[in-house]
């Protein structure tokens, strides 16, 4: 049976749900494939992020299955403890 949304036709935005998400391998210097509009981590601890203006910052003792609205362009390996880090969109 198929699933009935009826959303389906509401535009997604930065204040809605997830519609959508990705597992991210923390890399030094490769950007994410998408820009996420959250991350979330299913094993706590620091993540290193790079923003788009080039600025980067660790993220200490972040908690699993808490959704964080942040917006990196890359997941730095040096820096990041924190294991199972998901992208959503």
């Amino acid at each position: 049976m198929p699933v009935t949304d009826p959303y389906d036709t509401f535009t997604p935005n930065l204040t809605g749900p997830a519609v959508g998400g990705f597992d991210i391998t923390p890399d030094d210097n490769v950007d994410l494939p998408t820009l996420p509009r959250a991350l979330m981590v299913t094993g706590g601890g620091d993540v290193a992020v790079q923003f788009r203006d080039g600025s980067s910052l660790v993220l200490p003792g972040l908690t699993p299955g808490v959704i964080y609205p942040l917006r990196p362009v890359r997941i730095l390996s040096s820096g990041t403890t924190a294991t199972g880090v998901k992208g959503l969109f």
